[in-house]
């Protein structure tokens, strides 16, 4: 028994990360591929059983992870992104889900022949979306400008609202009427409100005065944090059933906004825990699930019902909440199609369900199926129809090819010129003024700043920017840049200059590969290398491969004379030659590379 237990959790872990990084090798939705991985292993072979395998435990383990989740969201939000947009937020968790409420109560009412009370229910839970599906559908889809910042913050902050109004729905019914309901309700509105702030920001106080203070070692900084969200959570709750999730999410939001002390490796701690904890969660979803229950609800009715909630529902609770909003209607749209429910809308659900059915309500056990479905085809739908959606609106980023670049003295000046001028975007940054200035007058987009200030992303543009690549004389400043952001593009896509060794000319790799970026182009392409080849002429040449002329023909004219720098493809993605990627360039590319003044001539 024991030995079928460890199979089933050793399965949930496989399968979770296996559906991402699948998802990841295809470029679909990993949402998508979870929930595919999750009917598989559970409702179609019987292979997994998560209520076996957890037990009592199941719903307990959700509501914590899901608090995790929402920590971890909130650490996300920071109020710099959004200063133009809080009213359009705030009509979105209010009036939206309000309008979201009523639509989907009615609907469900007549449609499934619910009572009132259960159908008022179900649209309370179904008003949520959350950062378990929006936050991989808007990794995958990539919106530009400020509706990924609207629909990240609304998926965030929807979530305890839509926790805490099922509460008051489901209290109103047990006292049996709103009239008996009224003083216990707004008891419940305010010890909500009150225990979410105070837990919350107590919770945040608490985190900073420990990191200020050094209370703790650095190996127990995460450990800690991770056991103070889960004592705010659990207090939360207990004094006020369902209000930890506001409380997490406040905790979260006060440490993302703060400014004493640094919380960038908690969030990077979260955001593996985040990963984890969402791909498991979806696995366990789709693995609970009956053939009963979708039977019951994939039917003309149950399809009707989906419809309308995509359709009618979503597209209405935006319209009418951003009506004096200055979003335009591709924005609106967007935004209209973007409203998958995940696993809080499941917990919810379950919880409340059962507790309905244990006080003798027959119908409350139809709000977990059709929960189940609305989650299963919103996921499916928008997952695969959101980003050819973004792109019809033109509000998609492509798979962006920019490159930040940390220096903007001449020669770096030169490299940005020849990639702008083969249609890529390109930022310089530099703490020199007279770089800087040089570099607008050459028309090349450049800032400022010291790449190391810690909110350098909210001072720069980085739409469509993919790439950093440090090039600056200081090899101290090159790593530190490719490490602070390693978080915004992937390790995959920062490099920096190899450092120069005290002893000779050369080059060498003795910074260890954890605290520094790929290495470029070449072992002998350090800052000194590279300032001598400018300084005696040397000029970037971009030569195109055909079957005729191909690679091994550009070898055989200039050998050791030019120095392949960059690759652009066929398809317009540009490739960044480094110590540890030198394909082969084929025909039908171009060869971007530095070229010797003889050579070049």
């Amino acid at each position: 028994m024991s030995e079928h237990l460890l199979v089933g959790l050793a399965a949930i872990i496989v399968l979770g990360i296996g559906a991402q990084w699948l998802a990841w090798r295809v470029s679909l939705p990993a949402i998508l591929l979870l929930l595919i991985f999750g009917f598989i292993a559970g409702p179609a072979t019987g292979f997994l059983n998560p209520d076996e395998i957890f037990g009592d435990l199941l719903l307990p383990l959700v509501s914590v992870s899901v608090a995790i989740i929402l920590f971890e969201g909130g650490l996300s939000l920071k109020f710099s992104e959004v200063k133009q947009l809080t009213g359009v937020i705030r009509n979105m968790v209010t009036v939206g889900v309000l309008v979201s409420w009523v639509l989907t109560s009615f609907i469900s009412y007549f449609i499934f022949g619910l009572g009132l009370q259960i159908s008022v229910l179900l649209g309370a839970v179904l008003v949520v979306t959350g950062p378990t599906v929006i936050g991989p559908l808007l990794r995958h889809v990539r919106p530009s400008g400020r509706v990924g910042s609207i629909i990240k913050w609304e998926g965030i902050i929807i979530d305890p609202i839509g926790a805490v109004l099922a509460v008051l729905v489901f209290e109103v019914i047990i006292s049996g009427g709103l009239e008996q309901a009224t003083t216990l309700v707004l008891i419940s509105i305010f010890k909500t409100i009150v225990i979410g702030l105070v837990l919350g920001l107590a919770g945040a106080y608490l985190v900073v005065v420990i990191l200020r203070r050094h209370w703790v070692p650095d190996f127990l900084q995460n450990p800690v944090s991770l056991m103070i969200v889960v004592f705010v959570f659990v207090c939360s709750n207990v004094v006020q059933i369902e209000s930890g999730l506001l409380s997490v999410t406040i905790m979260g939001i006060a440490l993302a906004n703060q400014k004493w002390a640094s919380i960038r490796h908690i969030i990077e701690f979260k955001e593996n825990l985040r990963v984890l904890f969402i791909s498991s969660l979806f696995i366990i979803l789709a693995a609970r699930l009956t053939t009963q229950e979708l039977s019951n609800v994939i039917n003309f009715k149950g399809l009707i019902f989906l419809a309308l909630m995509i359709v009618v529902v979503r597209p209405l609770s935006i319209f009418i909440s951003t009506y004096f909003s200055d979003l335009n209607l591709k924005e609106k749209l967007f935004l209209s199609w973007m409203a998958p429910r995940g696993i809080v809308a499941a917990a919810v659900a379950s919880v409340f369900a059962l507790r309905l059915a244990d006080a003798g309500y027959e119908q409350a056990e139809r709000i977990i199926d059709i929960t189940f479905l609305v989650i299963t085809g919103t996921v499916a739908i928008y997952g695969l129809s959101a980003f050819s959606v973004a792109k019809r609106l033109g509000i998609a980023k492509p798979n962006p090819q920019g490159i930040l670049m940390v220096g903007a003295h001449s020669w770096a000046r030169s490299i940005a010129k020849i990639l702008h001028d083969n249609g890529f975007l390109v930022s310089l940054v530099d703490s020199n003024w007279a770089n800087v200035s040089a570099a607008r007058q050459e028309g090349l987009r450049s800032y400022y700043e010291n790449i190391l200030i810690e909110d350098l992303s909210e001072d720069i543009e980085l739409d469509g920017i993919g790439k950093l690549i440090a090039i600056t004389r200081n090899d101290e400043v090159n790593s530190l840049a490719a490490l602070h952001f390693i978080e915004d593009f992937g390790r995959a896509q920062v490099y920096q200059l190899a450092k120069i060794s005290k002893f000779s000319a050369k080059s060498e790799e003795s910074i260890p590969q954890h605290l520094r970026g790929r290495l470029l182009f070449g072992p002998e392409s350090t800052f000194a290398f590279l300032d001598e080849k400018f300084a005696s002429g040397a000029t970037l040449k971009r030569t195109p491969l055909t079957g005729e002329f191909n690679y091994d023909s550009f070898k055989e004219m200039y050998g050791d004379k030019a120095l392949p720098m960059f690759i652009i493809k066929e398809s317009g993605d540009l490739v960044v030659l480094a110590w540890d990627n030198t394909p082969k360039p084929l025909p039908g590319q171009y060869l971007i590379s530095l070229v010797d003044k003889d050579e070049g001539d």
